[in-house]
């Protein structure tokens, strides 16, 4: 028998006038790493880091359910409202939580969307976090699918995401971590995975952005799997040279979930990144 270290509880807060009670784990201690989930997923995708002695012995993981995902419930009232996430709210629930959590300037680790909103994060709020961990991140993507097909009334939107984010997963992914990963996909609740692609393909762009993070004040460090065809490696080399002093590595046998799909093939480079972010929040004041 094995009990894992990971604790999980729920904190409340308001985003927007509206009581949120929020779901989140945590593992480890020492400096404290705050991770974002990809779109239409959950906190799970990190617990095998959560889970990693070598990654927890200095550096305190914690990892939350956004509203509408997961444990973390929507808002009441969601049913009269349609569900579409956007950069000023993604902004007010991280904050939100930071504070709430009294997390003293944490390194951020967000993918995919979670990663979108880093960049964001580095170049409007920049004064709240030490350092930044791009993971399949990239300035702006437009769709290269519908996705009004994740909510319709003749199709499953959880297996239709799943069906999609399938080929975003590298073929060197063990099938066991690859289906673990499908099937928080397949149970997002209806019309999130939409409302949450609503914000990465059709929300504020960060091209004209890019040119006020300062990585001097706050390093940011990309991540880009060989095998992500959303966030490709050559979305994220362009925008990562747009940022003077933002620094890349590309993952040769990982997708768009490498902390999920993959996580031993992601670990050395999770631990490389963690490696580049300031050790004590008066290093970067």
């Amino acid at each position: 028998m094995t009990i894992e270290p990971i604790t999980g509880r729920y904190v409340s807060i308001e985003i927007a006038g509206k009581p949120q009670r929020i779901y989140f784990e945590e593992a480890g201690q020492g400096r404290p790493v705050l991770c974002l989930h990809t779109a239409g997923a959950d906190t799970r995708q990190w617990r095998h880091l959560m889970n990693d002695a070598e990654v927890t012995a200095g550096n305190r993981l914690i990892a939350f359910d956004m509203p509408w995902h997961g444990k973390s419930l929507p808002p009441e009232g969601f049913e009269t409202e349609e569900y579409l996430l956007s950069t000023a709210g993604y902004i007010d629930t991280v904050l939100a939580v930071v504070a709430a959590l009294g997390l003293e300037r944490p390194i951020l680790a967000g993918c995919s969307m979670g990663g979108r909103i880093a960049l964001q994060l580095a170049a409007l709020k920049p004064e709240h976090f030490s350092g930044f961990i791009a993971i399949e991140a990239s300035d702006f993507q437009s769709a290269w699918y519908d996705i009004d097909w994740f909510h319709r009334p003749d199709a499953h939107g959880g297996e239709m995401g799943a069906a999609l984010v399938s080929a975003n997963i590298s073929p060197y992914a063990p099938k066991s971590e690859r289906w673990n990963t499908l099937w928080m996909f397949m149970q997002s609740g209806p019309g999130v995975f939409r409302g949450d692609l609503s914000f990465y393909t059709r929300d504020d762009s960060l091209i004209g952005r890019l040119s006020q993070i300062d990585t001097g004040r706050t390093p940011v460090h990309f991540l880009v799997g060989a095998y992500d065809l959303t966030c490709t490696p050559e979305d994220a080399k362009r925008t990562a040279a747009a940022i003077p002093g933002a620094t890349l590595a590309v993952m040769d046998e990982l997708g768009h979930f490498p902390m999920s799909e993959h996580p031993q093939g992601f670990r050395p480079f999770f631990l490389d990144a963690l490696a580049r972010m300031p050790r004590a929040a008066a290093q970067a004041a």
